[in-house]
């Protein structure tokens, strides 16, 4: 059977990644395609654990490495019981996240670098790369606008807390911001750059063109 497609979405929370994750699922199930969905940290009952220790704001104090080890822990659970097995099933897999974030978040904003973040993907991971990532990329003070605003509404709907992240400085961010243009730009045959303020329609044209182009040549190297 032939291996499926692993297809990652990356950017700042409030970028919008995650309504066009579900809208991306939406376009490829009307092609006929079900995705497997998932999301890091969490998409497993231990990364679900893990998830809300990262990103609670209680979770104070936290190393950077520890935090780091964390979302490698997180993501070698998920390799194992979700994203490996439906990729050998020939299942494409829908991932909100991947080793992208933890380079952006704890090599930039954290500033421990890209060497450390890429030794450990390569450890525990097993250098396992998506075929295509969407990396969206709109303005710094729009992104972090948006998830703050979202974060207090879920806040003070559910009393749950995901808020760690946003409550950094904002130069952390900018450091993100600029960590993710730097991968864009090492890895241009993998990351498709979406960037600037654009309409949630706007952003899921440029989205299915990339997915469509390469679903299609998998098909024809098939």
């Amino acid at each position: 059977m032939p291996r499926g497609l692993f297809i990652t979405l990356e950017g700042l929370d409030g970028s919008g990644k995650t309504t066009q994750l579900k809208r991306l699922a939406a376009w490829m199930q009307k092609r006929g395609t079900a995705p497997v969905i998932t999301r890091q940290p969490g998409g497993t009952l231990t990364g679900d654990r893990i998830r809300e220790l990262l990103l609670d704001s209680r979770s104070q104090g936290l190393a950077p490495l520890a935090e780091m080890a964390l979302m490698f822990a997180d993501r070698a659970q998920a390799i194992a019981e979700v994203i490996e097995p439906a990729l050998a099933e020939g299942n494409t897999v829908l991932c909100d996240r991947f080793t992208d974030s933890t380079e952006a978040y704890q090599g930039g904003g954290r500033e421990l670098g890209s060497e450390v973040v890429l030794e450990m993907h390569r450890l525990i991971c097993g250098g396992l790369q998506p075929d295509l990532t969407l990396l969206l990329l709109p303005s710094l003070e729009a992104s972090l606008k948006r998830a703050r605003r979202r974060n207090d509404r879920v806040a003070a709907q559910s009393g749950k807390d995901e808020g760690r992240f946003e409550g950094e400085e904002d130069e952390f961010h900018r450091r993100v911001w600029e960590k993710y243009r730097e991968i864009a730009a090492r890895d241009p045959d993998r990351v498709v750059l979406v960037e600037g303020d654009l309409g949630i329609d706007e952003v899921q044209e440029q989205i299915v063109e990339a997915v469509a182009m390469r679903l299609s040549e998998a098909h024809v190297a098939r």
